[in-house]
């Protein structure tokens, strides 16, 4: 279990990075869903011991049960800690076992056969034991976030980090590396940071939504999906009636579908003729929390 409360980041440029973030993530998939600059990578960072919090309060649950101030007690964090950030760089020369042979004795662990054995392991595990000759600069991204995985193992961490994981992959990897995160998570505490719904619809039992630095939502995404049920409305309209409906009605989101604007509505009743209720999904859940949020925000400016 890991335990954040009123934790807080300003950097020196005035962005309020982190704004009273108070979470609790328990063992398995979490996710941390919000758009690119919501603070979810500050958050990461601070959590990996590579920054600085303001204020607030970090505990960690040890293998011995005891309680670790993240913030304070940073080298016993990290002998806790995987974390695979949103772009790590790999030696292109060198090979997947060599790199994680060298990975390992940093991490402490310097009996020959007990490496060796460690290393095989997680090359197996993450399914590049048949590569684990090759240099890592002929490997495909999702091969490189594989062996990011490895890394992140190493040591048996009670908690792991993985920031935008699958950013970038194509859709066969992206399926082999969440399916690789859903067994991870099975044993220890997994903070999937994301701004990609499908990956905390599919994979995580609790989630949080952020953005600006705030938390917004936090629970289940089973329960959160099933409070907007009969609340959300689709209409296809044209490219120049949607801003008129944009202000109109709160839109959630809008996408082309044969070249028309397809906009979910969310509303108590039927917002007008033309509307057609349907089933709520995350992403509904997650565009709504952002315009309640930015609901305050431009009725100040007006």
């Amino acid at each position: 279990m890991l335990t954040i409360r009123n934790l807080s980041k300003t950097y020196a440029n005035g962005v309020h990075a982190l704004n009273d973030v108070t979470l609790d993530i328990p063992r398995g998939m979490f996710g941390l869903l919000g758009p690119n600059g919501a603070g979810k990578s500050s958050l990461m960072r601070t959590l990996a011991t590579l920054q600085e919090a303001d204020s607030g309060t970090a505990t960690l649950e040890g293998a011995d049960g005891a309680s670790i101030d993240v913030l304070r007690d940073k080298d016993a964090v990290r002998r806790q800690l995987g974390y695979l950030p949103q772009d790590f760089g790999v030696y292109p020369k060198v090979s997947a076992e060599d790199l994680l042979e060298h990975f390992a004795v940093l991490k402490g662990l310097t009996v020959r056969k007990q490496r060796r054995e460690v290393v095989d392991g997680l090359l197996k595990q993450v399914n590049l034991w048949d590569a684990r000759k090759r240099k890592l600069g002929t490997y495909s991204g999702g091969m490189r976030q594989r062996f990011g995985i490895a890394q992140a193992l190493l040591g048996n961490p009670r908690l792991v980090i993985v920031d935008e994981p699958t950013a970038g992959l194509d859709p066969e990897e992206r399926n082999r590396f969440l399916n690789l995160l859903a067994e991870i998570g099975e044993n220890v505490a997994v903070i999937l940071s994301t701004h990609i719904v499908e990956d905390v619809t599919d994979l995580c039992p609790t989630m949080a939504i952020m953005n600006k630095g705030q938390v917004l939502l936090t629970g289940k995404p089973n329960e959160a999906i099933a409070a907007l049920n009969n609340q959300v409305w689709r209409k296809q309209v044209s490219k120049a009636t949607l801003p008129d409906y944009e202000s109109r009605h709160t839109v959630l989101s809008t996408r082309l579908v044969a070249g028309y604007p397809v906009i979910h509505v969310f509303s108590s009743d039927l917002p007008e003729e033309g509307f057609v209720q349907v089933d709520p999904d995350l992403e509904d859940v997650y565009f709504q929390r952002l315009r309640l949020q930015a609901k305050p925000a431009m009725q100040a400016q007006a």
